[in-house]
């Protein structure tokens, strides 16, 4: 194994970051509410799957809670899908989100949130907080409503 010399380990990938925006702020909508983030979510969502599969989301807001974008970040089963927390907050830190929501939905159309949506909304909650990018709720949807952590104590 060749080993590395001073000068060679000191050489560091260089990491650019640029931003390019392509809707203007005021086009954006705005959130306010759950059921504004529902109503946002119900054209975004491929609701031809809704009842299918389970997919994890997460809309990236700015400060005056303008959606930036939404990034599907999984698609599981009937059951479950995987939400890494890491990869919800590189995704918000890479687009410069200022607080973020997330959401999934449950193909069951059950609304009600497992114990492994509370923990990790806990943890989401949490490493938000760390990093100063705060989780305003974590919504849970099915084709005929939503259930909102927030809005019903959870978080």
């Amino acid at each position: 194994m060749e080993v590395l010399n001073r000068e060679q380990l000191s050489i560091v990938a260089e990491v650019t970051l640029s931003y390019r925006p392509k809707i203007r702020p005021s086009q954006r909508p705005t959130v306010e509410t759950s059921s504004d983030v529902y109503d946002i979510l119900v054209g975004f969502w491929n609701m031809d799957q809704i009842e299918l599969r389970e997919t994890f989301c997460v809309i990236l807001l700015n400060t005056k809670n303008r959606v930036l974008g939404i990034v599907e970040l999984s698609n599981g089963g009937f059951s479950s899908t995987v939400a890494d927390i890491r990869m919800v907050f590189s995704v918000a830190l890479k687009a410069c989100a200022r607080s973020i929501i997330v959401a999934h939905n449950h193909p069951s159309g059950n609304l009600k949130p497992s114990n492994a949506d509370i923990d990790l909304t806990r943890k989401l909650v949490a490493a938000g907080k760390i990093l100063e990018l705060p989780v305003h709720d974590h919504l849970i949807l099915s084709s005929e409503g939503y259930f909102s952590l927030a809005d019903e104590g959870y978080m």
